[in-house]
């Protein structure tokens, strides 16, 4: 047998037996990959991919927007994870034999259902499982308020209210959070998840609390007190009522496992006082 043989044959052997080469398309997939276990498995990943640490030293292929498809073929992967607005990207990596994964990441049971198919996608099933329980534990422990109330969860901390305010709709986990605590969101229309109001939207809705996601992180040059006092300024029950506040969490924002804390948080400061 000559050695060139050799050579191929070993290779196709180390490649029968090595595990997944994956390319996440969102950090939200990316914090999953890592959650289940197969952070060693992952190859690249797209930008603010931030969680955990180790992620941050992965090769980027893009914006989770924006995938670049020549980043991604470079790095040979077995396995391309994506969610709902990555369909474009994945059906052209069809073209090339890739397997891929599409993912929906919306409401709680979106997150559950993924992170259980992409458990036993990579043969990690019982990792998923494990994920799972621990959201649906978070879930359990919530405790109602005592006084339901109006909602508005907003994405952003911003110093000028003039310029789109970005909410919580309907159909994503935040709506399920409200309505967990027997509460209701204050924006009643079913058709968008995440909209864009003026702040005469937001005087019309008329929240009765107010919860604005903010991350220093991404929003380090904000004056938070000059904030906060433009959102007292606008004449809101929840302005009255003095129930306005501010949560600065890395994790918010995530639709991953992470969800878990995002419901113990959220589900806490929404409890009466």
């Amino acid at each position: 047998m000559s050695i060139k043989i050799f050579l191929l044959i070993s290779f196709f052997i180390l490649n029968l037996h090595a595990g997944e080469r994956i390319i996440s398309l969102s950090p939200s997939i990316t914090e999953i990959i890592y959650g289940l276990g197969a952070g060693d498995e992952l190859v690249a990943t797209s930008s603010y991919s931030l969680y955990p640490k180790a992620a941050q030293k992965l090769p980027i292929i893009g914006g989770y927007t924006n995938p670049n498809i020549e980043k991604i073929l470079s790095h040979h992967p077995t396995l391309v994870v994506g969610q709902t607005f990555n369909a474009q990207t994945l059906e052209k990596l069809g073209y090339f034999h890739i397997k891929t994964l599409k993912l929906k990441l919306k409401i709680i049971k979106d997150i559950e259902n993924s992170i259980l198919l992409l458990g036993q996608t990579i043969s990690k099933t019982k990792q998923a499982n494990k994920l799972i329980t621990d959201i649906t534990n978070s879930i359990n422990k919530i405790k109602k308020s005592k006084k339901p109330h109006s909602v508005l969860i907003v994405y952003g901390l911003h110093e000028d209210l003039r310029s789109g305010i970005y909410i919580a709709g309907s159909d994503i986990f935040f709506d399920d959070i409200i309505k967990l605590t027997g509460n209701t969101n204050a924006y009643k229309d079913d058709a968008v998840s995440q909209p864009v109001l003026g702040y005469e939207n937001i005087i019309a809705l008329n929240p009765e609390q107010i919860i604005i996601l903010h991350s220093h992180a991404t929003e380090p040059n904000v004056n938070v007190q000059k904030a906060l006092a433009a959102w007292y300024a606008l004449p809101t029950a929840a302005a009255r009522n003095k129930k306005i506040s501010i949560v600065d969490e890395d994790y918010l924002h995530i639709p991953s496992q992470r969800v878990a804390l995002t419901i113990k948080r959220l589900s806490r400061e929404m409890l009466d006082d």
